[in-house]
């Protein structure tokens, strides 16, 4: 799939789609689903389309669906509002675009030093989470569900090499989220784009410096071909997590055997979606350095100290903004303690020595 096709389709706004089912039952409800990524944007873009499609298939014909890329019905960025006002019955999205209407919206994404994705679901699934979601997203009139994960995603772009905390100051950079705001604090000019226009932004130079997501994902949109340097793991989003995010009053008159549906599909997307990006990143990084001549760094200890720093600047000002965002934070960071610490102790330990044993870098 080649970046320029799929964004050209994009921009012209295709119509919706409805999706293959079997006969609609006598008095089957309406489920339009509108989506932050454009149409057939591998990973992401692709990944929100399956659900909707899976949503249409294990329904039997119970839901209406069809499905809006971004810009088709809505801009990427309106979808919340679509879908709180009863426009629309749903998005799929990250929910770290609504920050600027709540701050604990970029838990339920991911924040800087965060949770991996097995952290994150555990604490969604057990930790309290959910409950956390449903107040902070019922009080804007949304019942939000996991139904994706892109994992720990990468560094960014740079057209240069970033060798000290210095080397953000001023740097023009794509980045949401409360990683924006670490990096706001250090000096660098962050804003937030949709996906489809990230790459020409960077390559007129209106950006110095992106990140999207992982190998597999940043492939196809062509950042090489106006920044060589990708930095691997970056601290702003540890294991992005996304949202099936539905009208409330859509949510609140469905029967439990509707709502299981909608669970049940949304669950296995979840994992789905982490799976092929697992297996996807490594393929496609070994591509970037061989194919493009793409140079892969590392941020080093100083540098992560100081977004250390920063971060804490960042979760001391969101925990001032209201008693939610200080109990969403509270929970978050201390199942990140319990968490981490057996992930580091059992899984941590096990892939350091894996890898030492068998000589992977």
């Amino acid at each position: 799939m080649e970046r320029r096709k799929f964004l050209k389709g994009a921009a012209l706004g295709a119509g919706a789609v409805t999706l293959a089912t079997p006969a609609l039952a006598q008095g089957a409800k309406q489920l339009t689903i509108v989506s932050t990524w454009p149409r057939d944007f591998p990973g992401l873009g692709t990944s929100a389309q399956r659900l909707a499609e899976r949503i249409a298939i294990i329904s039997d014909g119970r839901f209406n669906v069809e499905y809006f890329a971004a810009g088709e019905r809505v801009g990427a960025f309106d979808s919340f509002d679509e879908v709180a006002a009863g426009n629309s019955q749903a998005y799929i999205g990250a929910d770290y675009y609504w920050g600027g209407k709540h701050p604990g919206f970029n838990y339920f994404t991911s924040v800087p030093f965060g949770m991996s994705t097995p952290e994150w679901n555990a604490w969604i699934e057990f930790g309290g989470g959910q409950e956390l979601w449903d107040e902070l997203s019922g009080s804007f009139g949304v019942k939000a569900l996991m139904c994706g994960s892109t994992g720990t995603q990468a560094g960014g772009w740079f057209n240069k090499e970033i060798e000290s905390p210095d080397d953000f100051k001023g740097l023009k950079m794509r980045i949401p989220g409360l990683g924006g705001q670490v990096l706001t604090k250090m000096g660098a000019s962050t804003v937030s784009l949709p996906g489809g226009q990230i790459y020409e932004n960077l390559v007129s130079g209106s950006i110095d410096a992106t990140e999207w997501v992982g190998p597999y994902n940043d492939y196809f949109m062509k950042f090489y071909e106006a920044a060589k340097f990708y930095y691997t793991a970056g601290m702003h989003e540890p294991g992005g997590g996304l949202a099936f995010g539905m009208n409330l009053d859509f949510w609140n008159g469905l029967t439990d055997y509707e709502k299981s549906i909608i669970q049940a599909a949304c669950t296995e997307e979840h994992q789905t979606a982490h799976n092929e990006v697992v297996a996807k990143n490594g393929e496609y990084l070994t591509k970037l350095k061989e194919e493009h001549g793409v140079e892969i760094r590392n941020f080093n200890d100083e540098i992560w100290d100081a977004f250390g720093v920063a971060a804490a600047e960042v979760f001391e000002e969101v925990r001032g903004h209201s008693d939610l965002a200080a109990r969403i934070d509270d929970s978050y960071q201390s199942s990140l303690r319990e968490i981490g610490t057996m992930m580091s102790l059992f899984e941590g330990r096990y892939v350091n020595q894996r890898n030492r044993v068998l000589g992977l870098s």
